[in-house]
């Protein structure tokens, strides 16, 4: 074996054996060529000659080879490093090569058997449990709540060890489940599904406690409660049952006690105005998401907790009640408990255009639920009345936007409401007020708005801003756009006084105080008549 039989294996070499500290072997790799020439040339020099000679001479006398080319030799004693091809400071020096114990040089120098098994370097990972976090029947009780909850159930059950009657149950309504009282017959009949009369100790710790009922938020208690076992919604069917149990408990309601008929139609009314608020998807079926996003569980509370009804405003005062029913009694002039258009022009005075009223009876903003053709029931006129009497709401700018918008394609362009403002303008000429043109109301319309773009309104321009409601009395209710246009003093302190109070709780305080006064001067007529109370207008 010599050198020139080394130089032969030329082609079969690593680059990276070489060793260079000056090159990259990368850059080695990358031009095989540069590693062949570099290597025929490290040969050719008389340091690897004796190199050489020096690994043949212990390979033959069978003394184990150095890779690194250390022989034992004496020959090779001063030749522990590999000769180098370039001088020294010929070249500006290369970043410095990774140590054999850098985390470099183990990853370019680590054998296959290593790279296939990296874990067994580093030690195992504690493997962690990662805890429950869905539970299909609500989250268990934690162990102290439970405890607590179960010797709160013993007290109130102690002295009835055969079970509670209905009429004894609200205290667990009220103290145990922090529910309205008037939930009570709602709960009760969860739980006695025989019908027995009775609920037990343990029936109760069973659905409240085991069926994990005592962690429920309250919305999803009261969604859970008022269900059908078989739906994932309410219906309105599902709220009568607590609504007729509040007429009948409730210290404000107790005067009806002896009309049955408007105890009926109280919670009917409370109902449509309910989903009218909180069902924004308009078809009848209540989410535990658009419950969980309204008022009406706090509205529920206040209304188990004020004594005078009235100061409930939120869907259960029985003044709105009271307004809402006869504003619609007045118009259903032959009392079938049926409007047409004839009986919904003369609404409000006479205020609202013909074109208005009949793209309100094409049914366009809300289906009918009267089932009769060109015929509004209640629960429809609760709706439009809602609408009507406070355009600040978003239910109200979605019902009259549907209105307005002649061809459904989500904006409202110059044409459109020039369509409905023509009949607006005709009665001002009739009524010898100073008409003002369309171009100038087009204007007036776009600088309150400030819409997105200026040739059309969309829906989410209108309910970005607070004065979009004047823009439907602007187009369809000639008494509202004329009160507008002259800042009605009245109405500005009202709004100062009581910012709170939305537009619909100001009218319909003001057409009850109407309606009762209405009411005691027919009594005065037939010689009942009762002091009035100026008191009740204070606020407005």
């Amino acid at each position: 074996m010599d050198i020139d039989a080394v130089v032969g294996d030329v082609g079969s070499f690593d680059p990276e054996l070489l060793q260079l500290p000056e090159l990259s072997p990368f850059a080695l790799k990358a031009s095989p060529q540069i590693a062949e020439d570099l290597y025929a040339q490290w040969l050719s020099l008389p340091q690897t000659g004796r190199l050489v000679k020096s690994l043949i001479d212990d390979a033959t006398a069978g003394i184990p080879i150095n890779a690194l080319g250390n022989s034992s030799s004496a020959n090779a004693a001063g030749s522990n490093s590999l000769p180098s091809m370039f001088q020294a400071g010929s070249t500006p020096p290369l970043s410095p090569r990774s140590s054999p114990g850098s985390p470099r040089f183990s990853k370019l120098k680590t054998s296959p058997s290593s790279l296939r098994s990296p874990l067994k370097v580093v030690s195992e990972p504690v493997r962690e449990a990662i805890p429950q976090f869905y539970f299909q029947n609500g989250r268990p009780p934690p162990k102290e709540l439970q405890e607590h909850c179960l010797s709160r159930i013993n007290d109130l059950f102690g002295g009835h060890m055969d079970g509670l009657q209905l009429h004894e149950f609200k205290l667990v309504t009220k103290e145990l489940c922090k529910l309205p009282t008037f939930f009570s017959s709602a709960i009760f009949k969860k739980i006695d599904t025989s019908c027995s009369g009775i609920v037990t100790r343990d029936a109760f710790v069973r659905y409240w406690v085991d069926g994990n009922m005592l962690t429920m938020d309250t919305a999803t208690q009261i969604f859970k409660i008022l269900k059908q076992s078989d739906s994932n919604y309410l219906t309105q069917v599902d709220f009568k049952p607590i609504l007729l149990e509040l007429v009948a408990t409730h210290p404000g309601l107790e005067f009806l006690h002896g009309t049955p008929e408007f105890q009926e139609r109280y919670a009917e009314t409370v109902i449509y105005r309910i989903f009218y608020y909180i069902n924004r998807s308009g078809n009848g079926r209540l989410t535990l998401r658009e419950l969980k996003r309204g008022n009406l569980i706090a509205a529920m509370q206040h209304a188990d907790e004020e004594e005078d009804i009235n100061k409930v405003l939120r869907y259960f005062s029985y003044e709105h009640f009271y307004v809402i029913y006869c504003k619609f009694w007045e118009l259903d002039t032959d009392h079938d408990f049926l409007i047409d258009k004839e009986n919904l022009i003369r609404y409000g005075n006479h205020a609202l255009t013909y074109r208005i009223v009949d793209r309100v009876f094409s049914q366009i903003p809300r289906k009918f639920t009267s089932k009769v053709e060109g015929k509004m029931g209640y629960e429809d006129f609760v709706y439009f009345m809602l609408s009507e009497e406070d355009k600040s709401c978003e239910p109200s700018l979605e019902y009259w936007f549907k209105c307005i918008d002649l061809d459904g394609n989500g904006v409202l362009t110059p044409n459109e409401l020039q369509f409905f403002y023509e009949e607006q303008l005709h009665r001002m000429e009739c009524m010898a007020q100073e008409p003002v043109l369309f171009e100038d109301i087009l204007c007036q319309i776009v600088d309150m708005i400030a819409p997105e773009r200026e040739d059309y309104l969309t829906l989410a321009d209108l309910k970005g801003c607070k004065l979009s409601g004047n823009v439907f009395n602007i187009l369809f209710n000639l008494n509202k756009f004329i009160a507008f246009e002259s800042r009605d003093p009245f109405l500005i302190r009202q709004e100062r006084e009581d910012p709170t109070l939305t537009e619909w709780d100001r009218f319909a305080h003001r057409e009850y105080i109407r309606l009762s006064m209405e009411e005691d001067g027919e009594n005065a007529s037939n010689g009942s008549v009762e002091v009035w109370d100026e008191s009740l207008e204070a606020p407005f």
